[in-house]
């Protein structure tokens, strides 16, 4: 039972900060080492890769209206070899362009990104940084561009941004909406870009590590219930928190945001430090 409503919290966790810039990867490694837990499923990289593979479908339903619109899109400009000045056929290969950067590194980084990565003091340190990085984006950046002054380098800009999220606590959503401010963006164009140029990266990943558990490669046992439970829960959160996030940022700056992270550094850090025992 303690292993299921583990599955379950960390569904949750995983469902919530995927979508808020906030790293869902920290948390993954963060919450079951504050709380002392230390099963080998839940603190496994193959759970926390179903509990992304959840959140690529809460990307998938929430989107779904957007994706039937740009795949056929951009295989129709691939046909014609033209745009044709129609916007999804543009923004289809602008989200192609985006991900290449994070297959690269995802191909280079792959095994230092499931050892050496994975450690709540770095974790710490990384959401400062990826902090920092949003505030001054948030605050240099004019605000003053839709969807339509994503060009293709902002997209490959953008995208190499997003393959730095591969380290525990930078934070997908957060690096790459940071790089969208930075390049202009108004905050809900940068977070929509981010949300759909993250899906095709994490289909991706989420297909590589399957390979591995269909191999009996993922190193630790995977329990169905504990581990469908995990991943409802992820779904369902992440579904509600995308809407959340789109909303929020239509009328108000990421402080919030930048502040939770801060905090949940110095949270690690005082409980690595020892304070919390003397």
């Amino acid at each position: 039972m303690d292993q299921l409503i583990q599955a379950i919290v960390l569904g949750l966790v995983q469902g919530l900060t995927e979508f808020l810039p906030v790293s869902s990867s920290g948390h993954l490694i963060v919450v079951p080492a504050l709380l002392g837990w230390d099963d080998p499923f839940i603190e496994s990289l193959a759970f926390s890769v179903m509990l992304h593979v959840a959140t690529l479908l809460a990307l998938l339903v929430y989107f779904q209206a957007d994706w039937r619109r740009i795949i056929p899109a951009g295989l129709a400009a691939l046909r014609d070899r033209s745009f044709n000045d129609d916007p999804d056929r543009r923004l289809a290969w602008l989200l192609a362009v985006a991900t290449i950067p994070a297959v690269i590194a995802g191909l280079l980084l792959n095994d230092a990104v499931e050892t050496v990565f994975r450690e709540p003091r770095l974790v710490a340190l990384t959401l400062v940084v990826g902090a920092v990085l949003l505030w001054l984006a948030d605050r240099l950046g004019s605000h003053s561009k839709g969807m339509e002054g994503v060009s293709f380098p902002v997209a490959a800009g953008i995208g190499a941004a997003q393959a730095l999220a591969l380290i525990p606590g930078i934070s997908r959503s957060g690096i790459s909406i940071s790089a969208g401010l930075a390049a202009g963006l108004d905050r809900t164009t940068a977070a929509r870009f981010a949300f759909l140029m993250a899906t095709p990266i994490t289909a991706g990943a989420g297909i590589w590590e399957l390979r591995k558990i269909v191999a009996g490669e993922a190193g630790v046992d995977l329990p169905l219930v504990p581990l469908l439970a995990g991943m409802l829960a992820a779904l369902l959160a992440g579904i509600a928190a995308i809407a959340v996030t789109l909303r929020f940022l239509r009328s108000h700056g990421v402080g919030v945001f930048v502040a939770y992270r801060i905090a949940l550094a110095a949270l690690i850090v005082v409980a690595w430090v020892g304070l919390w025992d003397r």
